[in-house]
């Protein structure tokens, strides 16, 4: 793949990420979106819950089978390295889109908070919570993330080196704040229907169980340097680091 048209395509991967964050966004919150999470059903019960599930498996085994060392080692014998990251970000894009499009409302309201100081309050946690998922891309670097930086060095000519491990800002405090992020954004609205629950529910699960596969693949990588950091900083409650002898946060 030629280094212009690499750049290209890497273009294109993240503005479709970014179309997409910023519609599930709508999604979720039920606003601007033509459907959203908590729209009125229009297929039974049954048939919403496979859906849903169907949905969501797609995306979690996509997000996380993709994400794991092993298989890029193989597919980076078929997907040029340099936009492998890209290549990623797009697929993990689609499977959000296939949600967003096939997502069946279910109705059915759990909770629904009419006080509008509270609800108002709700919705600003929820955007809080959106907020700090894009802030902790920078933290890190969003770049590098969202597959940016490995088309811009392969367009120069310079050959690719992964981000140094730091933990800049609030990951000083908490582990991952983009999981928590999202949970927050997930999990704070002020209308919560059958559809929005299972929604949550799975979604949590599901970063529940790729914090300990990424965690996996953070200590194979960084070795001792991860384990004490993950020794010193809480997961996904903030608190302040615990005090060890050497410090592994920065640097």
């Amino acid at each position: 793949m030629g280094r212009i048209i690499a750049f290209l395509y890497g273009l294109v991967c993240y503005t479709i990420f970014l179309v997409t964050f910023l519609y599930a966004i709508g999604f979720v919150s039920g606003l601007v979106v033509p459907k959203s999470i908590d729209s009125a059903p229009t297929a039974p019960l049954g048939v919403a819950l496979l859906t849903n599930a169907v949905l969501l498996a797609v995306f979690a085994l996509q997000h996380s089978v993709m994400a794991r060392q092993g298989f890029k080692r193989v597919w980076t014998k078929i997907v040029p390295k340099a936009v492998e990251r890209s290549t990623y970000v797009l697929a993990a894009s689609s499977a959000l889109i296939l949600l967003f499009w096939k997502w069946e409302p279910i109705g059915h309201v759990i909770w629904d908070v009419r006080s509008p100081p509270a609800r108002m309050l709700l919705q600003a946690l929820s955007f809080a919570g959106w907020t700090t998922v894009l802030i902790s891309t920078f933290l890190i670097d969003h770049f590098d993330l969202f597959g940016l930086r490995q088309v811009f060095l392969h367009l120069r000519g310079k050959p690719y080196t992964p981000p140094a491990f730091t933990a800049r800002g609030w990951y000083g405090y908490v582990r991952h704040p983009i999981y928590l992020g999202f949970i927050v954004a997930f999990w704070a609205t002020p209308t919560m229907t059958i559809a929005h629950l299972v929604f949550v529910v799975a979604t949590t699960g599901y970063i529940l169980i790729a914090i300990q596969l990424e965690e996996r693949d953070m200590v194979r990588f960084h070795g001792a340097r991860y384990e004490a950091y993950r020794e010193q900083v809480s997961m996904l409650v903030p608190k302040p680091p615990k005090k060890a002898a050497t410090n592994p946060l920065h640097g």
